[in-house]
């Protein structure tokens, strides 16, 4: 991508006040049609680049380097990112080393910042149920991460919701204490959810909107300053959600918002030592930062997920749709994507496979129910399919091929939704296993079937993955699903014949088990989990026992 070279400088955007947050948007004296955004989402175009900007210490600053993005979908230059390189991260470092370790509030210090950020939370939830609202960043969300209209808002709407749910005294329920008694009168020990101080988020493409802000709120909440990283390819719709936040009362100094390259994050992440970080992307970025940041890390990493259909065949065209749903919407580009598929022997005397492949047909880039793939070339696409094909009784079953009449850049991938056939016999072989589970974050998926006696093959096969995130046990079957459930480790298992592995809402922990680095999101209990440590205070006021002596020396 080219780097266009300049030299601009923005000041701080002061927020609105907060008594005019219900106002008509009609009123606004904005050039822009919402009075936080700072751009129009249908006029972004080579002829009109759009900017994103950074936020450091409360002001909205740009850089001497601008990465030029260009448009998924066509391939034009639409998007101007100030990133910063390794010479200008200094005034991030100092911005962080500003937090003391205590935090921003603690329940001991300030907590009437529990209550402002309930109202935040509030205020921005308004905001983002007004239809023109919900749509600018449905819309926004298309541009960057092609998506059908209806997943695009998916996100929009989740993170409502998120933030609804933390209105009012919510915030403060995060931060509930306990007291145990003591062994004598006037000691008690009290344990407090304590935050990190100074932290760092690093969120990837895929949910540009949905993913940031639910781990940045969270961070916010329990009384963290974070600073904030998203991919630069989509930070655009968080630069627009930080206007959105700012305009609902949230301190412009509270949160840090960088654009970079990975190299320049991660020296930046080393020199200011965030307390805690949250990383959200690959394994192998992911074991790296664990090494890096000497294990004060939580992560939510890839994820190969499974779905098994169990012996009990019903509601064949339900269970079709989910599993389409499941391998190809947002064109596979998500960590919960269905990965592979473990079909019974039951389900080979259905139509299963054929309501698949027309259920797949139905995908068109017109409406973007099937898109660019935006980590994937399509040619590495390809490639791993044919590897696949070369495993004995390994067959395609659809797809495979190249969209066709498009002009998605050749630096991104355009996959027909595809899948292949590998036998589970050859599939467990070593020689075979590490290729056939290997995630390609697009529109693919593996399936393939077992006998009544190969559920032991099968939960070997899950044992021996390495990433933990989603699954489904498609099964009304009791035993079968306590079977399955049992000797299984994934941190989010869907069950039952309505069983899927995404689609995640906002009132359910979402994230990876088994690994005690896994982070979640969306709940309270991912958001004490991640964002904050425990902490007990031992109160011991006495008094003494009358006649109290000096004891001998122990």
């Amino acid at each position: 991508m080219n780097r266009l070279l300049a030299c601009r400088s923005i000041g701080a955007r002061a927020p609105h006040a907060a008594l005019s947050l219900f106002s008509s948007f009609n009123l606004s004296r904005s050039v822009h049609s919402l009075p936080f955004a700072t751009v129009e989402v249908e006029e972004i175009s080579g002829s009109k680049p759009a900017e994103v900007h950074n936020l450091v210490q409360g002001k909205w600053t740009t850089s001497p380097c601008w990465n030029t993005l260009v448009d998924p979908l066509n391939g034009e230059p639409f998007i101007k990112v100030a990133e910063i390189d390794e010479k200008g991260t200094q005034p991030f470092v100092e911005s962080l080393s500003k937090c003391p370790k205590h935090g921003l509030h603690n329940p001991f210090k300030d907590p009437e910042r529990y209550l402002l950020f309930g109202d935040i939370s509030a205020k921005a939830a308004h905001l983002l149920s007004q239809p023109k609202v919900s749509d600018f960043f449905t819309r926004l969300i298309q541009r960057v991460s092609p998506k059908s209209y209806q997943q695009a808002y998916a996100e929009v709407y989740v993170t409502r919701k998120f933030l609804e749910n933390f209105s009012g005294d919510q915030v403060r329920f995060l931060a509930r204490s306990f007291g145990v008694p003591g062994n004598h009168l006037g000691q008690q020990s009290h344990g407090f959810r304590w935050p990190y101080g100074p932290v760092a988020i690093i969120t990837p493409f895929n949910f540009p909107l949905e993913i940031p802000v639910l781990q940045l709120m969270g961070a916010l909440y329990m009384g963290n300053k974070p600073l904030l990283k998203v991919d630069s390819k989509v930070s655009i719709v968080m630069d627009q959600m930080m206007r959105l936040l700012h305009y609902a009362g949230l301190p412009a100094e509270d949160v840090d918002f960088i654009n970079s390259d990975g190299k320049t994050m991660n020296k930046l992440l080393l020199e200011a030592n965030p307390r805690m970080t949250l990383f959200t992307g690959s394994s192998r970025v992911a074991d790296k930062l664990a090494v890096d940041l000497k294990g004060r890390i939580k992560l939510e990493d890839a994820g190969f997920d499974w779905k098994i259909l169990g012996p009990d065949v019903q509601e064949e065209d339900y269970v079709a749709w989910v599993c389409d749903q499941d391998a190809y919407a947002c064109s596979g580009q998500k960590c919960s994507a269905q990965s592979i598929l473990f079909m019974h022997e039951n389900w080979n005397q259905s139509k299963l496979i054929s309501k698949m492949r027309e259920l797949a047909a139905r995908r068109k880039l017109e409406d973007l129910t099937i898109g660019p793939v935006l980590t994937f070339t399509t040619g590495a696409m390809l490639e791993h399919i044919n590897k696949l094909l070369l495993i004995p009784g390994s067959k395609l079953l659809f797809g495979g091929e190249p969209l066709e009449n498009h002009s998605i850049p050749p630096i991104y991938g355009a996959l027909k939704p595809t899948a292949v056939y590998v036998p589970l016999e050859e599939l467990l072989k070593d020689e075979n296993y590490e290729l056939v589970t290997t995630e390609i974050f697009g529109p693919f998926q593996i399936i393939t079937d077992y006998k009544k006696d190969q559920l032991p093959l099968v939960l070997d096969a899950l044992e021996k993955m390495h990433a933990h995130l989603t699954a489904a046990v498609v099964s009304n079957d009791i035993h079968f699903l306590q079977e399955v459930i049992g000797k299984s480790v994934n941190g989010t298992t869907y069950a039952g014949l309505r069983a899927r592995t995404t689609g995640a809402p906002q009132n359910h922990w979402f994230g990876p088990a088994g690994d005690p680095r896994g982070a979640g999101i969306g709940t309270p209990e991912a958001i004490k989990l991640v964002w904050s440590c425990h902490r007990e205070i031992i109160y011991d006021f006495g008094p003494l026992p009358k006649q109290w002596e000096i004891p001998p020396s122990t």
